[in-house]
């Protein structure tokens, strides 16, 4: 078996979600449990920071393990969803886990059945019985991709002996299956609606599951104001299992200051000194920084060691130390191309600020959604004048086919052309946009990762 099988085995072998959406959500800790009993509860052989919300997740995870990193320590990275490659998902200092461990991994999955419900059974080296509607099939039942990919970057983590790691949420938080890790810290950057459909429709719903990483006695970092509806549910669950409660903004100020294309960082006590850079570009990184500044406060205060020079160099290298990709990431600079992975209506919001502040010419918008976003609430808030849009759809399931964009998006204004995939989309952008213009493609973080995978077919 080669790396591209083992991976593939995964993906048909259990329901992957960003393929099929609801199809895939698997409510509950069960099969979790399972995995983690027979892998030997792998996550208690390191410390962890358990990050949670609804936009930021990734800049704020990948911006603490740079600034770990840069402390010295040997981190571990655990973010979703991939963009080019599974193995984005897991790293060691910034480093892919190795195509050949995840090789070995899948090959102790196929001898083996294992039921969420705790049933084990050895029977022949054959690989487990495959349900094509519910994936890996034990005995009872099967588990999820994520329950998979979960089990083992712990696992790996472990091996790697690892001092911290860096776990993001997958969906949620209550049910999520990284929520068996009793962290140092655990954050939440804010609230938004996403993923109504199993998390609810209200905020105070939504924020009561992701306030179901908040663990007793564990410290719990509050990103973003988000009223206090939201707020009050969290105060109210830290207060109910006795977690220190930290709200970022009333202790961070948001200043910032503009220096060409990068935003400078003001550290504020216990930060002290000259701030640096951050390369992580985007109006929703001042509210990050925030949410990161105080994290380290917290986690000193838990006796972990960061100094101020490692904060400085994890914001302003943090893409070359974790390899992070497709936030406000710059393409080309002329014309200026431009990719970010929001994907719903709260990180969008920032996108289109963010936009409407720079010079152009014209802005040619390479847009695609996936179905069970509010696409009428996003659609609702494009811009209309002196735009070209070219709508279009990512190579998943779950993306809702370029034409119904198109007709969709006429309804409220926005004209454009429908391309049945990404490239052939940024290919006629690129094609249409004199230098002076700005081409932005996003709209869903399978369009970007459709994009950098097809700039990398061309390298």
């Amino acid at each position: 078996m080669n790396y591209n099988q083992a991976v593939q085995y995964l993906f048909d072998s259990a329901p992957l979600f960003q393929n099929i959406g609801a199809a895939a959500y698997k409510e509950g800790l069960g099969g979790t449990l399972v995995l983690d009993e027979y892998f030997g509860h792998p996550h208690r052989n390191f410390r962890t920071i358990h990050v949670g919300g609804t936009n930021g997740k990734g800049s704020v995870c990948h911006t603490l393990a740079a600034i770990l990193q840069a402390q010295g320590y040997r981190v571990g990275l655990y973010t979703s969803p991939h963009l080019v490659d599974f193995r984005e998902r897991i790293r060691v200092n910034g480093k892919m886990i190795s195509k050949k461990r995840v090789v070995e991994f899948v090959q102790t999955l196929q001898p083996l059945s294992i039921s969420p419900e705790g049933e084990k059974q050895k029977d022949s080296p054959r690989k487990p019985k495959v349900d094509e509607s519910q994936g890996l099939v034990g005995a009872k039942g099967s588990f999820s991709f994520f329950e998979l990919a979960t089990a083992l970057a712990f696992q790996y983590f472990a091996e790697q002996k690892v001092d911290i790691a860096v776990i993001e949420v997958g969906l949620g938080g209550r049910l999520d299956c990284t929520n068996i890790i009793t962290p140092e810290l655990s954050v939440i950057t804010n609230i938004s609606f996403d993923h109504v459909q199993f998390l609810g429709d209200t905020l105070p719903k939504i924020a009561s599951e992701k306030a179901g990483i908040i663990k007793p006695g564990i410290p719990v970092c509050i990103g973003e104001d988000c009223g206090e509806e939201v707020n009050a549910v969290f105060r109210d669950k830290a207060k109910e299992v006795g977690a220190p409660i930290s709200f970022s903004e009333s202790l961070t100020p948001a200043i910032s200051k503009r220096e060409g294309a990068h935003t400078a960082l003001p550290f504020n006590p216990p930060l002290e000194g000259k701030g640096e850079a951050f390369a992580l570009q985007g109006l929703c990184q001042e509210k990050n920084r925030r949410t990161i500044l105080n994290s380290v406060r917290l986690l000193r205060g838990k006796g972990i060691e960061i100094s101020d020079e490692a904060v400085r160099r994890g914001f302003s290298e943090v893409t070359t130390m974790t390899g992070l990709m497709g936030r406000w990431q710059t393409i080309k600079k002329k014309p200026l191309t431009i990719c970010d992975t929001a994907h719903n209506k709260g990180g969008l919001e920032y996108i289109f600020r963010h936009l409407a502040t720079l010079p152009y010419r014209r802005l040619h918008l390479v847009f695609g959604m996936v179905s069970d976003k509010d696409v009428e609430a996003v659609l609702n808030m494009l811009p209309r004048e002196n735009t070209e849009y070219y709508f279009t759809q990512a190579s998943v399931r779950r993306a809702m086919p370029a034409e119904e964009v198109c007709r969709r998006a006429e309804v409220h204004g926005l004209h454009g052309t429908a391309y049945d995939d990404v490239a052939s989309a940024y290919l006629a952008a690129q094609a249409n946009a004199a230098d002076e213009d700005i081409i932005y493609i996003g709209g869903s973080t399978f369009v970007v990762a459709d994009l950098l995978t097809f700039l990398a077919s061309r390298n």
